[in-house]
């Protein structure tokens, strides 16, 4: 069975090899969609008998483990060192750095990876991170799936 939650957080980024608008600082609200796996709860003694997991404990891990890191920061590309150097000049600023441009297609790997740790670590014996969808504007999104991105690790790792 598949399960899937919603939620969003707005942003910040600039992409700084980019040959239009997008190379200027800007932010975006994103949304992100999380599907997981796993079987139906059948235990008649468990207050989640019936669901795959409860959507708030959903909702709490996906908060935890990537939204409350990335809502309201600036997502910045490490060799993107002037905007880097920038946003480290403002006392208190939420800046996350990234080893990557951070892309709709690259951020939507990202969170995969994290919160595939996330389940893995918590929930390896009965839940699973099947797919990801990250919107950076109501038209525009990345899409990464558990097969695609087992199959990206795996020739990464070759």
């Amino acid at each position: 069975m598949l399960i899937t939650r919603k939620f969003e957080f707005d942003a910040g980024h600039r992409i700084s090899t980019h040959q239009s608008q997008c190379r200027n600082l800007h932010g975006h609200r994103y949304v992100l969609e999380v599907t997981i796996s796993g079987n139906i709860i059948t235990d008649d003694a468990v207050p989640e008998q019936g669901m795959v997991m409860d959507f708030s404990n959903v909702k709490r891990i996906i908060q935890e483990a990537l939204v409350d890191q990335w809502d309201h920061a600036f997502l910045v590309y490490a060799g993107d060192t002037r905007v880097l150097e920038f946003l480290q000049s403002m006392d208190g600023h939420k800046t996350v750095v990234l080893e990557v441009q951070p892309t709709v297609e690259n951020l939507a790997l990202i969170a995969f990876d994290k919160l595939q740790r996330v389940f893995r670590d918590r929930y390896a014996d009965r839940l699973a991170l099947e797919h990801i969808r990250l919107f950076e504007t109501p038209n525009c999104w990345a899409d990464i799936n558990r097969v695609d991105f087992d199959q990206d690790s795996d020739s990464s790792n070759a």
